[in-house]
């Protein structure tokens, strides 16, 4: 049975994690056209191979499917979803990929592949300049017009800094999702938030309330902290910052999709997913693949919080350029991953 508001709250420790929780298919309905789901356009996609350059969702809520030929493009229709003829399919984009993770991991960059535009996409952030730009630059020049590169705002960091929400040490971050395996019960955070400590506790200098059983940065960006003995179950819902929202499953989010961001620094977020699998070299920090890149701003502090869309959770917060004064670019690691990696699930 699930606790009630006021019990898990932990008043006597702080609140304790329940009020920092931030936290091919095509179906056929009678008598109407059949629509592909997100999950199923991925799926497609994949089965098209070389033939397809990835899926993101139109404007008019319908899944896109990018195709080669129109072979693919009528296996595409019959799914339901729309298809789109590009230039580019996967294993031309993906011989970009392979060169700048091979020739240009340089601190304050990030790659992409692109749905919309049938590109990679590079970001350099403002150090990125001088000989380390110019070597961007030669890398992909020889690929025309199957690369841009594009300047951002600010520097490409992890976002940990010193402050209030769960701490370790001189570190503050922000709780993501509540899981559980069995009867054990842990929360997920970023991984470079858990490599800075060990125990976790709600307010600065505050009682333990948690342990990290496990961390994995760079490469990834997730880790697992578990609830300490006597520390009640927490609510399986993220913090608003003015209510809150029951996650009651995870799945990996959609290019175009609508999402919104919680953390202990900005509070709520909404923004849209702009890409996937984006591959990003942290200042200082390491590079990390197979993020979720969006428009959602973040900032210190906020690293580790929630993304979701309506009750579903999709990431865990890592890092980014910018700011919620001016706007920024925001990445996240897919939480699917995470819970698989642990053997745990959303509840």
């Amino acid at each position: 049975m699930r606790p009630t508001r006021s019990s898990v709250r932990l008043v006597a420790i702080a609140a304790a994690a329940g009020s920092l929780v931030a936290g091919m298919l095509i179906g056929v309905p009678a008598q109407a056209a059949p629509v592909a789901t997100p999950e199923g356009a991925t799926s497609l996609s994949e089965r098209l191979g070389a033939r397809s350059a990835g899926t993101y969702l139109g404007a008019d809520g319908k899944m896109v499917v990018t195709v080669t030929d129109e072979a693919a493009a009528r296996q595409v229709r019959a799914s339901g979803a729309t298809a789109k003829l590009v230039t580019r399919g996967s294993a031309e984009l993906a011989q970009v990929t392979t060169e700048l993770d091979r020739s240009a991991r340089i601190p304050g960059t990030a790659w992409y592949v692109d749905p919309v535009t049938n590109q990679v996409a590079v970001d350099v952030d403002s150090t990125v300049t001088g000989a380390k730009l110019a070597k961007i630059k030669a890398v992909t020049a020889r690929f025309g017009g199957a690369v841009r590169v594009q300047s951002i705002p600010g520097t490409l960091s992890t976002t940990i800094s010193g402050g209030n929400a769960i701490y370790t040490g001189g570190s503050r971050c922000s709780l993501g999702f509540n899981v559980r395996s069995g009867s054990t019960y842990y929360f997920l955070t970023a991984g470079h938030c858990t490599n800075a400590g060990a125990n976790w506790s709600a307010s600065s200098g505050g009682s333990v309330i948690g342990t990290r059983a496990g961390s994995s940065f760079p490469g990834n960006d997730y880790g697992i902290v578990r609830y300490a003995s006597g520390v009640a179950q927490q609510p399986g819902d993220v913090y608003l910052y003015g209510g809150y929202r029951d996650i009651t499953g995870a799945a990996n989010p959609s290019v175009g999709q609508s999402v919104q961001r919680s953390g202990s620094t900005t509070g709520l977020r909404s923004g849209q997913v702009t890409a996937l699998n984006a591959t990003v070299t942290y200042q200082g920090s390491g590079t990390v693949s197979g993020l979720i890149r969006t428009t959602v701003c973040a900032q210190p502090g906020d690293s580790g919080g929630p993304l979701f869309a309506g009750s579903t959770a999709l990431g865990l917060t890592s890092g980014g350029s910018g700011n919620c004064t001016t706007g920024g670019t925001t990445y996240f690691q897919p939480v699917v991953e995470a819970l698989n990696a642990y053997g745990v699930s959303i509840y």
